[in-house]
């Protein structure tokens, strides 16, 4: 499970950067302000949980204690998934369905914070 977060935070790492670059080259004149500010929030979102996730990877390695550090990559896993990904679909003129996935995708963000900070509490470092 360990290497399975850090190879998809190295992954999405290099996901977050090339869709960064590709809304600030490649969409900036065919979207709406609005839309490019859609598709900047889903790149900051994605690439903070990015740096998340590679913590909860480097902070396993070497614990017995797991599973509230799975339960923490697991949910950025997801909240990268909903949560960016509902907003790049979003920002590309997907369906309003999208809309209401973002807040779950906001609420595994919430639950990953909240079981990586019980991992740090349990855990002697």
């Amino acid at each position: 499970m360990i290497k399975v977060f850090l190879m998809f935070a190295a992954m999405n790492g290099a996901l977050a950067v090339v869709l960064g670059a590709f809304g600030a080259h490649a969409l900036k004149q065919s979207l709406s302000a609005t839309a490019l500010q859609t598709w900047h929030t889903a790149v900051q979102y994605h690439f903070v949980h990015v740096l998340a996730l590679l913590a909860v990877g480097l902070l396993l390695k070497g614990t017995s204690l797991l599973v509230p550090g799975k339960i923490a990559g697991i949910a950025f896993i997801l909240g990268m998934l909903l949560f960016s990904g509902s907003l790049y679909g979003l920002a590309l003129g997907g369906p309003k369905l999208l809309g209401p996935i973002t807040p779950l995708g906001g609420l595994c963000f919430i639950v990953g914070w909240v079981a990586l900070a019980v991992h740090i509490w349990r855990v002697p470092l």
